[in-house]
């Protein structure tokens, strides 16, 4: 039974299990699952132009939950999926960093976006690290990719400090993107 009370919406009164996202840690980060209360950092980096500047735009606070919402629900889904980034050193979520590979979609992708005040600290790298090195060892996948705008030299940066190359170009919705790709053979080198 569902109580919509408190105007926040329908929250189960009994326990619904929820999908097990595995919890991963590195050296300086925590990658968790998706909560409600992500919502206020996830929005506030997702109306930062400068964090949007290569992806969807700016998002207001109700599309930044229906995103949390997409993220979460691709676990389900797919069984991977996008990981919420917290900082060990204080708790505070920095970003999401994982995998999807949503219908149409190009192959299995490993994409990060962070807030702008953890840019440049290797934040990215690191999770994204720990996100292909999950996958290899937990999906039927030979062949990860990043889908980037050529503009975006920060992200092609972190892509080939992963050990990826230029798969080849591409069209996303009328824009041309760079795939990045790295397969598994390489991933153990590397």
């Amino acid at each position: 039974m569902f109580s919509d009370q408190d105007g926040e919406g329908a929250r189960p009164t009994d326990q619904v299990p929820a999908p097990v996202i595995p919890r991963l840690e590195t050296p300086r980060l925590v990658m968790r699952e998706w909560r409600e209360e992500d919502l206020d950092a996830h929005a506030a980096m997702s109306a930062d132009p400068e964090v949007q500047r290569y992806l969807e735009g700016v998002l207001d606070r109700v599309q930044s939950w229906r995103a949390m919402a997409f993220h979460a629900g691709h676990w389900v889904l797919r069984g991977y999926g996008n990981w919420v980034v917290e900082r060990k050193a204080d708790g505070v979520v920095i970003g999401r960093v994982g995998l999807w590979n949503p219908e149409g979609w190009f192959g299995v992708e490993v994409g990060w976006k962070l807030a702008r005040h953890a840019w440049g600290q290797g934040y990215a790298t690191e999770a994204a690290t720990a996100a292909i090195t999950w996958g290899f060892d937990h999906l039927v996948t030979d062949r990860l990719i990043s889908v980037i705008n050529p503009e975006n030299t920060a992200s092609l940066s972190v892509a080939e400090r992963l050990g990826m190359t230029r798969s080849h170009d591409a069209d996303l919705d009328g824009q041309a993107v760079i795939i990045m790709a790295i397969d598994r053979r390489m991933w153990r080198v590397t």
